[in-house]
């Protein structure tokens, strides 16, 4: 008797770059500031790069000036665009595909954040009544991970994501709407940077785009505040409860400063900043 074939996997969303050519070390640019110790085009290597596709300061990226590149993530586009869109094939050994290698890199880096935002969504029993549509998505965007390089390098991400938004919008709207009794501050795309909000009670609040720049959340409960998109560059998060905040990304915690008693999603690591 014909079974319903099982789903094929999601593709892995966390970066392993032991299976990735360095790619984000290469494809993208970065210009000298407080992030950057140095200005580099796009497509060219960093300098600190080695031959082994290894990082030759990765242990000292924050002492030599390079900040940006601990805050990064590619959500495990890295080592889908090396071992499955080029099959393994790296921009060394074949200098041909490296321009469409660094081109599809940010496309694969887009979906595959979008692919995060999703699962994390579906997994929210009260999104409940939107998963049939989130999981549509899901597949859609995961389709879309396993195109060949002709089809990713132009493919419109800001089509879907507007799509994706939407849907993750209305996630959110139902998840802040069981935090009982209280009205929802929304601070949707607000300039936050250096707020001092202190043990403030943000549970349910929209922050999603916020500017959090150096903004002052320690002992902040922030759970079940949507902080997609929310910036916290050197934001203190010291202290605060960021357990079941929404869409919370492992780069937002990076750029943050934290402490012992920052409690974080389970899903996510505590910095190694973070004393």
């Amino acid at each position: 008797m014909p079974t319903t074939p099982a789903p094929a996997p999601t593709p892995a969303l966390h970066a392993d770059c032991a299976n990735c050519f360095a790619l984000c070390c290469v494809a993208l640019p970065f210009a000298k500031s407080t992030d950057f110790a140095v200005n580099k085009t796009a497509g060219t290597p960093c300098k600190n790069l080695r031959q082994d596709f290894r990082c030759g300061i990765h242990t000292g990226l924050r002492d030599k000036g390079f900040q940006g590149c601990t805050v990064f993530d590619c959500f495990g586009a890295g080592q889908q665009v090396s071992q499955v869109t080029f099959g393994g094939r790296d921009w060394r050994t074949h200098p041909g595909a490296a321009r469409q290698m660094f081109e599809v890199f940010p496309v694969m880096r887009q979906l595959h954040e979008l692919l995060y935002y999703l699962t994390e969504a579906l997994a929210l029993p009260a999104a409940a009544p939107l998963h049939e549509d989130l999981r549509a998505a899901l597949a859609t965007t995961t389709d879309a991970t396993r195109a060949d390089a002709d089809t990713l390098a132009p493919f419109d991400v800001g089509a879907l994501r507007q799509d994706i938004n939407a849907l993750l919008l209305k996630t959110s709207e139902l998840v802040r709407a069981t935090v009982p009794g209280r009205k929802k501050k929304n601070h949707r795309g607000a300039d936050l940077m250096g707020a001092r909000l202190s043990g403030a009670d943000l549970r349910g609040a929209n922050l999603r785009g916020a500017y959090l720049i150096a903004a002052d959340l320690s002992r902040a409960d922030l759970r079940t505040a949507d902080l997609i998109g929310a910036d916290f560059r050197d934001a203190d998060l010291r202290g605060a409860d960021l357990r079941e905040a929404l869409f919370l990304t492992q780069p937002q915690l990076n750029a943050a400063h934290g402490s012992p008693a920052t409690r974080i999603p389970p899903s996510l690591t505590r910095p190694s900043h973070w004393t």
